[in-house]
């Protein structure tokens, strides 16, 4: 196909360049110039505007977005007046589920079709396959299978629901994401202040090899100690947060769940930022490896 993509921060780039692999005309654009030459080199062809983007794209056309969600209404507004009906906007990152829904109402209205979906993995997934969670009409989705096939590791893909579902389950991925990263790191700080004097990086590696909890997670656990050193010296241990978690909390106080344990990992980052702990190094360790998040020591 042919698609414009908007966006080409660390997930944006490496995307491109796997569709580029996979034999679709990618048509860039991101206000950086620095980016759109980035770009260029993997095989896209770069617009200096989001105008002439659009004008490059054939009738009907394909917009990819990959933007942070507070950017997604200010892009938007400047590229609805330059699309028309039959169009279609794929919103590829991690923007708030009751925003998507209300957003593919008002582009229906000007027959404008909307999938929400929702991207994990990392730049490391975008660049050698992904797990996409589609949002929008199923319809519109079958329509579109083969390129996601194509973006998402094998058999990682899947059609979610109505519009808002690609981007709700993603949402809370990413709230099990924290709870997760949370008992690893508060495990692991149990372990580094025993008397055992235990070596955490063999831990890990021992962990990796089959053990109940072996995960990615841990891989990623035992990659950065290899990296940083068991004491993570290098590493905050203040860990930032993206919002995913909070939202996580506000639907599931919405629909009546406790969610003790995402809330209590939401709680930690917001309480790690005036006190750092080694739970909190592990947690940015594990952040900076699967995100390349920058979480060093300042």
């Amino acid at each position: 196909m042919k698609i414009g993509y908007i966006g080409l921060g660390k997930m944006g780039l490496n995307m491109v360049e796997r569709l580029v692999e996979k034999g679709h005309e990618i048509i860039a654009y991101a206000p950086s110039e620095k980016s759109r030459a980035s770009a260029t080199l993997v095989g896209a062809h770069s617009k200096e505007t989001l105008k002439e983007c659009i004008e490059a794209l054939p009738v009907p056309r394909t917009v990819w977005l990959m933007v942070p969600h507070k950017a997604v209404e200010s892009v938007l507004e400047e590229l609805l007046p330059l699309l028309g009906a039959g169009d279609t906007i794929i919103d590829g990152g991690n923007s708030p589920y009751k925003e998507s829904m209300r957003r593919a109402v008002e582009l229906e209205v000007k027959n404008i079709r909307f999938m929400d979906i929702g991207v994990s993995g990392g730049p490391a997934g975008a660049r050698h396959g992904a797990c996409l969670m589609v949002g929008g009409n199923r319809k519109v989705f079958e329509e579109y299978e083969n390129v996601l096939k194509d973006i998402a590791v094998e058999n990682g893909y899947g059609y979610m629901g109505k519009s808002g579902a690609g981007h709700f389950v993603k949402m809370v991925h990413n709230g099990i994401e924290y709870g997760m990263m949370q008992a690893i790191g508060e495990g692991f700080e149990v372990m580094q202040s025993s008397d055992f004097q235990l070596d955490l990086r063999e831990v890990s590696r021992v962990y990796n090899h089959n053990s109940v909890i072996t995960s990615r997670l841990t891989v990623w656990l035992e990659d950065a100690f290899a990296q940083y050193g068991t004491d993570l010296a290098a590493i905050s241990g203040s860990v930032a947060q993206s919002g995913e978690g909070l939202w996580t909390l506000d639907a599931a106080k919405d629909l009546g769940v406790p969610v003790a344990v995402i809330e209590t990992s939401v709680r930690f980052r917001e309480h790690s930022q005036e006190h750092p702990s080694f739970t909190g190094k592990v947690v940015s360790a594990l952040r900076n490896q699967f995100g390349g998040h920058e979480v060093k020591n300042k």
